[in-house]
C-alpha cells in the first residue's frame, strides 16, 4: 500500500506536481529540524525561538503570504497550504504546528485590515521568524462567546488604555505581539475592535498554563492592567472587529480540519504497521477480522473527511464558501481524528499508553482540536443558524 500521507493526493483533481514539490521541501525540513527534537521540546514545554527563523529560511513561515512582506504566494493556493500543514503534522506533536505557525491566526487580521505602516512594521519581521505574534480572543469568563468579551480598551487622547484578561493563548509566553480583541463600544458584536499590542508594554503580564496535550506549545493567560496602546495600533475601523474575527475563524477552522485529518491518517498508519508486525495467538494481529474492520472504518472516515475538506477549499477559492459548512467540517474532522485515535490505541494496546509514540501524543490532543477554534457545540449551533433551522 502506498504511503497514505501521499497517495490520496494522486487521485484528486486539486493536486499536481507543484504540490508534491511542496511536500518534498517541507518533509525534508521536518526530518532535519523537527523529528530529532520532538521529545525534548515536549519536555521543555515550548519551541526554541530559532526554529522560527529556520522555518522562515525554509520558506515555511512565509508560505502563502504577500511577496512584498517576505512571503511566497504567486502560483500557490490553499491546497499547497494543506500539503505544508500535512507534512508539519507528521511528527504527531500538534503543539509544534500550533506554536510554530501561530502567525497563521495572528497576522491575517493585520494584513486584511491594518494600516500600511502597521503591515510594513510587523509582517516582514514575523515572516522572517524574528518576531512571534499571537491571537488573543478567548477570555476566562466567556470562552467562545466573542460577542460578549470583557477586555476593555478605553480611548484616552492618542492612546487606548486596555484592561482585562485573555486565556488559552497559543504562543502566549513567547509572543512579541498579540492581535487582541477588545471592547471599545457598547455591548454585543457592535462594540468589538482589534488592537495590535506590544507584549513588552508596561502592564502586560503572563502566566504559563500546563496542559493535557500540545506540550511543545507554550500557552498562557495574559493580563492587561492599564496597558497603554497607541491609537494607530487599531486594526481596521473602531467597533468593526467582530466581522474580522469571524472571517479569521473560517481560515482557522479549515486549517484545523486539515490537521485533524492528517492526525487521523497518522493513527491509521501506525495502527496498520503495528497490526502487520504484531503477532498474537500465533498469527499477525491484522489477520483478525475485527482488526481489519477497525482499520477499514478508520480509512472510510478519513477519506470522506479529506474529500469534504478539499470541497470546502474549492468553495473558498471560488467565492462560494458558507460559514455553516466550515463549522460542520471542523466537527467532522475532529470527530474523525477522535475515532481514529481511539481505534489506534485499541490496536496498539499497552504500547499506546507509553509516552513517546505518535498515537499517544495524538490521543492526548483530541480535546484541544475539538474545542479550539470553536467547540463542537458552538459549531453545530452556528451551522443551524446559518442554514436557517
Amino acid at each position: 500500500m502506498a504511503h497514505l500521507f501521499d497517495e490520496w493526493r494522486t487521485r484528486s483533481p486539486h493536486y499536481d506536481e507543484t504540490h508534491e514539490a511542496v511536500c518534498d521541501s517541507v518533509r525534508a525540513f521536518v526530518t532535519r529540524e523537527v523529528l530529532p527534537h520532538v521529545d525534548a521540546w515536549e519536555r521543555a514545554g515550548q519551541l526554541p525561538r530559532e526554529l522560527h527563523a529556520k522555518a522562515a529560511q525554509a520558506g515555511i513561515l512565509g508560505f502563502g503570504y504577500p511577496e512584498e512582506f517576505g512571503g511566497t504566494s504567486e502560483g500557490f493556493n490553499i491546497f499547497h497550504s494543506f500539503v505544508q500543514s500535512e507534512e508539519l503534522c507528521r511528527p504527531g506533536a500538534g503543539g509544534i504546528v500550533a506554536s510554530l505557525m501561530t502567525h497563521g491566526i495572528g497576522l491575517p487580521p493585520i494584513l486584511a485590515a491594518g494600516s500600511d505602516a502597521m503591515k510594513k512594521a510587523i509582517a516582514p519581521a514575523v515572516l522572517a521568524g524574528g518576531k512571534i505574534i499571537a491571537l488573543g480572543i478567548t477570555e476566562p469568563s466567556g470562552g467562545s462567546d466573542v460577542a460578549n468579551l470583557r477586555t476593555k480598551a478605553e480611548r484616552k487622547g492618542a492612546s487606548y488604555i486596555v484592561n482585562g484578561q485573555k486565556t488559552f493563548i497559543t504562543s502566549g509566553m513567547r509572543a512579541d505581539y498579540i492581535t487582541l480583541a477588545v471592547r471599545t463600544g457598547g455591548p454585543g458584536i457592535g462594540g468589538v475592535s482589534l488592537l495590535l499590542v506590544d507584549m513588552t508594554s508596561p502592564g502586560v503580564s503572563r502566566t504559563a498554563l500546563e496542559k493535557m496535550g500540545w506540550h511543545a506549545s507554550d500557552t498562557a493567560t495574559i493580563h492587561f492592567d492599564d496597558v497603554e496602546v497607541p491609537a494607530e495600533n487599531l486594526i481596521g475601523p473602531e467597533n468593526a472587529g467582530f466581522g474580522a474575527i469571524m472571517r479569521n475563524f473560517n481560515g482557522e477552522r479549515i486549517g484545523m480540519a486539515q490537521q485533524a485529518a492528517a492526525n487521523a491518517r497518522l493513527c491509521f498508519e501506525d495502527a496498520l504497521d503495528w497490526a502487520r508486525e504484531r503477532s498474537t495467538f500465533g498469527k499477525p494481529l491484522v489477520a483478525n477480522q475485527v482488526i481489519r474492520h477497525k482499520l477499514a472504518d478508520m480509512l472510510r472516515r478519513i477519506q470522506a473527511t479529506q474529500a469534504w475538506i478539499d470541497h470546502c477549499a474549492w468553495t473558498l477559492v471560488n467565492g462560494k464558501a458558507a460559514p455553516g459548512e466550515f463549522a460542520l467540517l471542523k466537527v467532522q474532522a475532529t470527530q474523525t481524528m477522535e475515532f481514529c485515535a481511539r481505534e489506534a490505541c485499541q490496536i496498539l494496546g499497552g504500547a499506546s499508553f507509553i509516552r513517546g509514540s505518535r498515537v499517544e501524543r495524538i490521543y492526548r490532543e483530541v480535546r484541544v482540536m475539538a474545542i479550539g477554534g470553536g467547540s463542537e457545540e458552538i459549531m453545530f449551533d452556528l451551522a443551524s443558524r446559518q442554514y436557517g433551522f
